[in-house]
C-alpha cells in the first residue's frame, strides 16, 4: 500500500504506551532510532500509531526532588507530565513529516489530532493520571483496534518479578484478577511500571483489546500482528 493510498483510507489506529525506560540521562540518539524507524513502518502498511511516552527516570528525578522541597503532589505530577511531554517532542521532532507536528495536550486536541492520518505522540495529560491510564483514555477516544502497554517487563506476573524470583507470569488475565493483584500491593508503584486500576476500568468499559508486553520493536510486532506475546488483558 503506498503512503498515499494510506492516506486517503480509515487508518487502524494502535495506541502504544511507551515504557518511560527508553528516556533516560544517558539516552542515545541510537537507543530510539529503531522506534522511529517502526512508526515509520506501521505508518506505511496503513496503521496510525498513536505513542503516549513515558517520563522515566527524569521525571522521577524532578517527582523526587521537587517532593524533598516540598512540593505539593498535583505539582509533583505536573512536573512528570511536562518531563512525558518533552519526550514526546523529541519523538516528533525526529519524525519530522510523518508526525503531527505538536503535543497534543487535552483528549479534544488528539481527536483533531489523528484526523491528519498521521502519527501522534503525546505525553500524560491531567494530574492524579498516570500515562498507562492516559493511553486508555486516548484509545477509548480515537476508537483504536488495539491498546499496547510497552513496559520493562514481559508481562503480567503474579507478583513483582523484580523482587520476588518465584513470580509466574500469566499469558492471560482477567480484569478481575488484574484488579486483585493491584489491590494487593504486589505491584510497586514507579518500580513495577505496568498500569493502573484507572486504565484497568477504562479498558473494562470500552472493551478495549489490550496486550502488556516488553518494550521492544519484535514484541510490538508480535503484539500488533495478534502473537503470543506478554499478556492478554481478557475483557
Amino acid at each position: 500500500m503506498s503512503y498515499m493510498v494510506a492516506e486517503q483510507k480509515l487508518l487502524n489506529r494502535i495506541v502504544i504506551k511507551l515504557s518511560g525506560s527508553l528516556f533516560k540521562w544517558d539516552t542515545k540518539a541510537s537507543d530510539l532510532k529503531d522506534i522511529i524507524q517502526f512508526c515509520k513502518e506501521l505508518k506505511a502498511k496503513g496503521i496510525q500509531p498513536i505513542l503516549v511516552a513515558g517520563g522515566g527516570e527524569v521525571a522521577r528525578h524532578y517527582i523526587s526532588l521537587g517532593r524533598s522541597l516540598g512540593a505539593d503532589e498535583t505539582s509533583l505530577d505536573e512536573m512528570g507530565i511536562c518531563i512525558s511531554r518533552l519526550n514526546a517532542f523529541l519523538l516528533i521532532s525526529s519524525l519530522k513529516e510523518f508526525c503531527y507536528p505538536i503535543v497534543p495536550k487535552t483528549l479534544d486536541e488528539i481527536a483533531q489530532s489523528v484526523e491528519s492520518g498521521k502519527i501522534v505522540i503525546v505525553g500524560g495529560l491531567h494530574p492524579g493520571h498516570s500515562t498507562n491510564a492516559t493511553a486508555a483514555l486516548i484509545a477509548e477516544r480515537v476508537g483504536a483496534k488495539l491498546l499496547i502497554n510497552a513496559t520493562d517487563v514481559d508481562g503480567v506476573y503474579t507478583s513483582d518479578p523484580k523482587v520476588h524470583k518465584d513470580a509466574k507470569r500469566l499469558r492471560r488475565v482477567t480484569i478481575k484478577k488484574l484488579t486483585e493483584i493491584l489491590m494487593k500491593g504486589k505491584m510497586n508503584a514507579g518500580a513495577y511500571d505496568l498500569i493502573d486500576l484507572v486504565a484497568l476500568k477504562i479498558i473494562e468499559r470500552s472493551k478495549i483489546p489490550t496486550k502488556i508486553v516488553k518494550c521492544s520493536i519484535p514484541n510490538l510486532m508480535d503484539a500488533i500482528e495478534g502473537k503470543e506475546v506478554g499478556t492478554t488483558i481478557q475483557i
